[in-house]
């Protein structure tokens, strides 16, 4: 019998052919993933990242909740035209906090990993309401809905619960505290006079990064009658990108360089 003979049993017998791919496709997997159980950590850990603060967390789920991944990934490849165009290549680290991450695989509108401080907050409420208002060419639809909606927050700390469970490190001061520092990131005058939660919540979050100056605190949306879901994303928005000192990055590379 020859090896095309051969071959011909897996072509007539449709079930030994599925058999053979599966334990073709099992050997290869355990190949690739075997190595990963005998790291000690597959994350090279960077100072400055830490967990999304509620506001943010929850400016992210809206995010992924109008389907903003489908045309902006937040990967940046380590390509010279990506890095001239966007910034410095994405770390692993970056995406380490992100129970789904965000890469994405298709770019209608650019990448957004370090859309973070690119922009001012009133540039992104004009581009959220009304795209074309500042990019002509922009075929994003508008979100003007969100203009005045009130931000349902009610299960923020259940969000936070859950994300603690496969692996971010929120604490239990963290989640106790979670309505609170929400409502005191996106309004700092919302609390009465001799009130420190803005305060609490930096400690909070940047202890937790290690760099100061990391959780930004202010009306988002420009109206500091309610917290809303344009203050959300656009908090979301203006962290991305922004954790880390990425000039030590580029030091270090310079140096490697050399």
């Amino acid at each position: 019998m020859s090896l095309f003979d051969k071959h011909k049993i897996f072509e007539k017998h449709s079930m030994l052919l599925t058999v053979g791919i599966l334990i073709v496709v099992a050997i290869g997997g355990i190949i690739e993933i075997a190595p990963l159980f005998y790291l000690k950590n597959t994350i090279e850990k960077v100072d400055g990242m830490r967990p999304y603060t509620p506001l943010e967390l929850a400016g992210r789920n809206i995010y992924i909740r109008e389907g903003c991944y489908v045309c902006h990934s937040q990967m940046v490849r380590p390509l010279r035209d990506e890095v001239e165009r966007y910034g410095h290549y994405s770390l692993a680290a970056e995406s380490m906090y992100d129970h789904p991450f965000q890469w994405g695989s298709k770019r209608t509108g650019p990448d957004l990993a370090r859309v973070g401080g690119k922009y001012s907050d009133e540039w992104h409420v004009d581009h959220l309401t009304d795209p074309r208002s500042v990019v002509p060419e922009s075929i994003m639809p508008p979100y003007e809905f969100m203009v005045g909606r009130r931000l349902d927050f009610a299960s923020i700390e259940d969000d936070m619960r859950a994300l603690r469970v496969v692996g971010v490190p929120y604490t239990d001061e963290m989640i106790d505290n979670a309505k609170f520092d929400l409502q005191a990131q996106a309004n700092p005058d919302f609390y009465p006079e001799g009130a420190d939660y803005d305060d609490e919540l930096r400690d909070r979050y940047e202890a937790a990064a290690g760099r100061e100056d990391t959780v930004k605190v202010r009306v988002f949306d420009g109206d500091a009658s309610s917290v809303t879901e344009l203050d959300a994303l656009i908090a979301y928005m203006q962290v991305l990108g922004t954790l880390v000192d990425f000039s030590t990055y580029e030091a270090d590379d310079l140096q490697n360089r050399r």
